[in-house]
């Protein structure tokens, strides 16, 4: 049975260590951490048969040689802050915070120890797919998401860029770039950008649209390949407890953590 620390105790986390205190996972939560200690503390006492330690700093995580897996569910600015600790502690790192791993230093080290540093799909499909492209190369991915304006009203860009999203009517572009810029500015909402160009190798064209007309996260992906031209439209569900994240994406961190935890 695998070692887990867990860091980030919101909506993802929490779905997290209830499907290990739940059986779904074959492992043992050794440690809650999060920078909000209230947070860690009020997910522990929720917990019906896990018992693991609320941590007062990511050393106690590090350095207690039955943590197998540091599974990251907080924040880009947790990855960057956190990840070369994990895996110079020879530890694996499950990264929910993907777009981080877009900055070049962090890139570099994804594709060095990518035995070590785990994704999941997200909240979009067909990533075997875009692996398997990746070996006769890919020419162009596109990302083009529509979210409802109210989970976009967050990001500081929006009000510098003087978008008024309260009473919007109709459909409006509010990003369009590559994915580098995209997770930056917006490091909440996409993602799903971050692992579409991981996975295929390529940088990727993202738009963003604020519709008002859909209460879904929809995500449009067009991938072209001398081997094959593929289109995938996902419509998800946003998760309950937040709903700046896709219900998809938290049950895809469920599936990887079943995953890694097989082993």
């Amino acid at each position: 049975m695998r070692g887990v620390a867990l860091i980030g105790c919101g909506a993802i986390g929490s779905l997290l260590a209830k499907s290990i205190d739940e059986g779904m996972v074959n492992a043992e939560i050794l440690y809650l951490f999060d920078i909000d200690r209230s947070k860690a503390e009020f997910l522990t006492r929720n917990l019906k048969n896990q018992k693991p330690i609320v941590a007062s700093s990511i050393d106690m995580l590090v350095e207690d040689l039955k943590v197998d897996l540091v599974v990251e569910a907080a924040s880009q600015d947790a990855v960057r802050k956190y990840i070369h600790r994990v895996i110079d502690a020879g530890k694996e790192f499950m990264v929910m915070s993907v777009g981080a791993l877009l900055d070049p230093e962090l890139k570099i080290l994804y594709e060095k120890f990518k035995d070590k540093i785990h994704i999941p799909s997200g909240a979009i499909a067909g990533i075997d797919a875009i692996k398997a492209l990746r070996h006769v190369g890919i020419d162009s991915v596109e990302l083009v998401t529509r979210k409802n304006p109210r989970t976009l009203t967050y990001a500081s860009y929006v009000k510098k860029m003087g978008f008024d999203l309260k009473d919007l009517r109709k459909p409006l572009i509010i990003f369009e770039g590559d994915a580098s810029e995209a997770v930056k500015i917006f490091p909440r909402s996409l993602n799903v950008a971050a692992i579409l160009e991981l996975f295929s190798g390529i940088p990727v064209h993202v738009k963003l649209i604020a519709d008002p007309s859909t209460e879904r996260n929809i995500h449009e992906i067009k991938v072209d390949s001398k081997a094959s031209s593929i289109t995938i439209r996902v419509e998800n569900i946003p998760h309950p407890e937040n709903p700046r994240t896709s219900f998809l994406a938290a049950l895809s961190a469920v599936e990887k953590l079943i995953e890694l935890c097989k082993k």
